[in-house]
């Protein structure tokens, strides 16, 4: 009786949403689920493309996962960790199997979800959920084959091979042989250097793809210019290039300066000085015997016109990134001043030139010495084919950035996740307890990857399922490599018919999406606080009463009465 006449202790504010326990976690499944369904179509070489509408109005198509999934605006919390692990799946790790990532740690989260409504608890589904990630990782080091050793020849050829496989899934895959060499020459241009924006992908609308083409060097689109740039030569042979970071441009006074005169003629002597600088920087541009002149900020139409004059191109306000690319290809040095300006701060190239390229004019330096720089130009219809195809370009070289690197590659196509979902199965028989069935349903959930490209082509499912795992049950292990054939719907041997992704990829794939899968099954108790709520309303309602009265139009402090 005395129990009963205690007080209830209140511990968190009035109006706080507290959900627990088995009702709580299956619905944090529900919702990764809900997201996993957006993507599912997207994935492999037949997937759909989704059209992303947002609140300005802007449009954009995109089959990437981590775009996708980027542009949805997730607001449920246990949803956007599949968003954070898009995202770091696109990151600069790998590239690309964005879509992959989201799809496994759904369907670990969906395999997981009938134990948890049965009582189990979600820590015996984590343990064993590790141990067979871990195993997958394992077995796919053992059967990652490397491309390490062969002659510049044959690994580009191999280079080629994954580029392809990763474009086949894209909007541009009608094209990928034409761009999987750009891609590859672009990749190998660069060499070592790990900065990725020493690729620059430029785009411009008008023609169609197969338009598009590689400079070895920096391509950017012609600048703002002035009178007496039509008169400066467009085309020079082994150029000293000059680079920039100041104004050529004839600067008055500042507007706060006071200059005091006691006879009239002195005014033109301050005027003089002004033009006398300008003219002395100009002098030393040309003194130091550059063709070339670029700028990050501002060259004027005095300046212009001055340099035409002398035979001298010249481009301002030009991209930081651009000359940054222009630094790094020709070996030249941005100048922070033209006061002693020696040979060594000036880059070269083989060839400049000005370039018409569909309405654009483009400046472009090829042959460059130091060659640690590319520039894929692209061609397009519409605006958002040419977005969709930057982004598509983007994973490509991401993929073969990282096979270069760790030049270990798998069989796609679904075979190398077949193989894994097999060699779980085995395992896990050799298991005493329920771990026995926890890591046999994280084989299974291995197997969306195959079922969704078929459901994505159009083909029946379960039937080319069978015949995978028939195929990869030989105890040879000649089966490994089998995986979807897109093209009869059928299965086949997809290292033989070159459809290769970097094993990185793969093992980033899995550890990411077991890592969220435990993530979701871990937590057993979500807390909204009702401020973060109500916070916006009450910002609203402050309106009327803060100074100047911002929302409201109320009369705030120091306004007039009307």
């Amino acid at each position: 009786m005395a129990s009963m006449m205690q007080p209830q202790i209140i511990l968190l504010k009035e109006g706080t949403d507290t959900s627990q326990g088995k009702a709580q976690l299956v619905s944090n499944i529900n919702a990764c689920t809900a997201v996993a369904d957006v993507v599912r179509t997207t994935l492999g070489p037949r997937g759909m493309d989704k059209l992303i509408h947002d609140a300005n109005g802007s449009v954009t198509i995109s089959n990437d996962g981590a775009t996708i999934m980027k542009l949805l605006d997730i607001v449920h919390p246990a949803a956007k960790i599949l968003v954070d692990i898009a995202k770091s799946q696109d990151s600069e790790v790998v590239g690309d199997g964005t879509t992959t990532v989201v799809l496994l740690a759904a369907e670990f989260l969906r395999e997981a979800k009938p134990f948890i409504e049965d009582g189990v608890h979600p820590q015996n589904l984590i343990r064993s959920y590790r141990t067979a990630c871990n195993l997958a990782i394992d077995k796919v080091k053992s059967l990652a084959t490397s491309i390490e050793g062969k002659s510049l020849e044959e690994k580009k050829s191999l280079l080629s091979k994954c580029a392809q496989t990763t474009l086949n899934s894209k909007l541009i895959g009608g094209e990928k042989e034409f761009f999987a060499t750009m891609v590859v020459n672009a990749v190998i241009a660069i060499g070592t250097d790990d900065r990725l924006n020493m690729i620059g992908i430029k785009k411009v609308p008008g023609g169609n793809m197969r338009d598009s083409f590689l400079v070895d060097g920096v391509a950017f689109k012609k600048t703002f210019s002035y009178a007496g740039f039509e008169q400066q030569p467009k085309k020079f042979l082994n150029p000293k290039i000059l680079l920039l970071n100041i104004e050529l441009e004839l600067k008055s006074e500042k507007e706060n300066a006071e200059i005091r005169l006691s006879d009239p003629s002195q005014y033109q002597s301050i005027v003089d000085a002004e033009w006398n600088i300008i003219y002395e920087k100009l002098d030393k541009c040309v003194q130091s015997g550059a063709k070339v002149v670029l700028s990050r900020l501002a060259i004027g139409d005095l300046a212009t016109q001055y340099f035409a004059d002398r035979d001298i191109f010249c481009a301002g306000r030009v991209a930081e990134e651009d000359l940054q690319r222009v630094a790094a290809a020709s070996g030249g040095t941005v100048q922070t001043t033209v006061n002693n300006v020696i040979d060594e701060v000036l880059g070269t190239c083989e060839v400049f030139e000005e370039k018409q390229v569909g309405n654009e004019r483009f400046n472009i330096f090829s042959g460059c010495p130091s060659g640690r720089t590319a520039t894929i130009v692209l061609r397009g219809g519409a605006d958002q084919f040419i977005e969709e195809a930057e982004r598509s370009l983007h994973d490509a070289i991401m993929i073969v950035r990282r096979a270069l690197k760790n030049s270990t590659v798998v069989a796609g196509g679904g075979a190398i996740d077949m193989e894994i979902s097999r060699y779980l199965r085995q395992h896990a028989r050799s298991i005493l307890g329920k771990s026995q069935l926890f890591i046999n349903s994280y084989a299974k959930a291995l197997e969306i990857i195959p079922r969704q490209l078929c459901d994505n082509a159009g083909f029946d499912a379960t039937d080319v399922l069978n015949k995978l795992r028939q195929k990869h049950a030989h105890a040879s292990g000649e089966g490994a490599p089998y995986g979807v054939d897109i093209n009869t719907g059928g299965i086949a041997d997809s290292f033989a018919n070159f459809v290769w992704e970097p094993a990185v990829v793969k093992i980033n794939a899995i550890n990411a999406a077991t890592e969220a899968a435990c993530l979701v099954l871990s937590v057993d108790e979500t807390v909204k606080n009702p401020k973060s709520e109500s916070a916006q309303g009450d910002a609203a309602a402050m309106g009327g009463r803060g100074r100047g009265g911002a929302f409201r139009g109320g009369r705030g402090r120091g306004m007039r009465r009307r």
